[in-house]
């Protein structure tokens, strides 16, 4: 009976004109709701994975340093690297800041020295490069690769040399200045992210006669990154403190902590809207125990506990807060996973480009639907949904019947 009740409320349409009104404008608001905050929750991630994809494919994922340099303890950590099965591969790499200077301009820019197994197996720069060849920094000497924007911010390009002053003095009977040497761009890489303005590389031997000292660095990369906490321990046991490592969390974790902070503030922020959608199902609700008054008060004559009645009324804000969500989760999951096929289409209908990859980076919309971000969405959403129906179901429930019959 209760069940019939429920579904006779809900689904029969007895309504009065302004009351159905709000009932179906509450329910459009839920599925809006849901449905935008999956959608954007999935670009986010999509954004995120691809920022993750584009700098660690050109940083390590982990990297090791031998507080004093010791070619023989380097090689018996390589050793130790090549046993665990987390690790894909590790190679050789010196770096340290530099000051870059052409004509004019100068721009300080950490400066990688690898190996070549350190550009072909722990990054994938080659991927990345935009002007030039990669090979010619291995076969020339005193040669580098810019990131696009350090190039810009010297005016230089391939071809074109700029100047390195280096950790080192000369000291002349004119007195002490800083070593410099001249380095010819022979690539530019772009990643589309800050790294463009602030990374360069070069080759090992190079980068040994730059900085004037020993190798005293792995860089590491690893099958998934999210294994690095774990290969940093079981550094840490077998070799104490005679090796330092450090993790992409620690070299990457700030920006990619701002992406996260930036999806929980925009999920809280279009939670809201779910909020509104959901509480709209009070005024729904108020409203039809108005109408309903008579009904509820025969269904308490005839000896329906107040139990009952709430019952009733949850289950049928309930009912109209579930056709909602789950109508809002059907279009959000199916708009996430075809999210960058509309926009191709969208581009086409209006020729107009929504991402133009000069200044995005990107040249397509991407998105990344994850599971457990609906499971989130859809809890909290019921859970609004059955908060909001509480004072209206109450109020049934509390209803005099001789009060209601008696103005009949």
């Amino acid at each position: 009976m209760i069940l019939d009740l429920i579904l006779r409320y809900a689904l029969g349409g007895r309504q009065h004109g302004f009351t159905l009104l709000v009932a179906r404008v509450s329910l459009l608001g839920m599925v809006l709701g849901v449905a935008s905050l999956i959608v954007v929750l999935s670009v986010m991630n999509g954004f995120s994975s691809e920022l993750h994809r584009r700098i660690l494919s050109v940083t390590p994922h982990l990297t090791l340093s031998v507080k004093s340099p010791d070619g023989a303890l380097l090689q018996e950590v390589s050793d130790f690297l090549a046993s665990q099965s987390e690790v894909k591969s590790s190679a050789l790499l010196l770096e340290d800041m530099l000051l870059l200077t052409h004509n004019t301009q100068q721009h300080g820019v950490r400066v990688a020295g690898l190996s070549t197994a350190g550009f072909s197996g722990v990054t994938a720069l080659a991927d990345h490069i935009a002007e030039g060849s990669l090979e010619a920094v291995s076969q020339t000497a005193f040669s580098v690769v810019l990131g696009r924007g350090v190039a810009q911010r010297l005016g230089v390009r391939v071809g074109d040399e700029v100047t390195a002053v280096l950790p080192t003095l000369s000291i002349t009977p004119a007195g002490v200045f800083p070593r410099q040497r001249r380095l010819q761009v022979v690539a530019e890489f772009e990643v589309g992210s800050s790294l463009d303005a602030q990374q360069a590389f070069v080759s090992l031997d190079t980068a040994r006669r730059l900085f004037a000292r020993d190798i005293d660095s792995l860089q590491v990369a690893l099958h998934d990154r999210g294994h690095v906490d774990t290969v940093i321990g079981r550094v840490a046991n077998r070799f104490g403190e005679s090796v330092d490592a450090s993790g992409w969390q620690q070299s990457q974790g700030s920006l990619f902590t701002a992406i996260r902070m930036e999806k929980i503030t925009v999920a809280l922020l279009l939670m809201a809207v779910v909020a509104v959608a959901a509480f709209n199902i009070v005024s729904t609700l108020t409203m039809s125990v108005t109408e309903k008054a008579r009904d509820i008060a025969v269904l308490r004559v005839i000896g329906m506990p107040r139990s009952q009645l709430m019952w009733i009324f949850m289950g049928y804000g309930g009912v109209l807060g579930g056709i909602g969500i789950g109508v809002g989760a059907i279009l959000g999951v199916g708009l996430a996973l075809h999210v960058a096929d509309i926009a191709i289409f969208l581009e086409h209908f209006f020729d107009a480009r929504l991402f133009d990859p000069s200044v995005y980076y990107i040249g397509r919309l991407p998105s990344e639907l994850q599971w457990l971000d609906v499971v989130v969405t859809l809890s909290v959403a019921v859970f609004l949904t059955l908060v909001a129906t509480l004072y209206p179901a109450y109020r049934a429930a509390t209803l005099h019947p001789m009060e209601v019959l008696h103005d009949v």
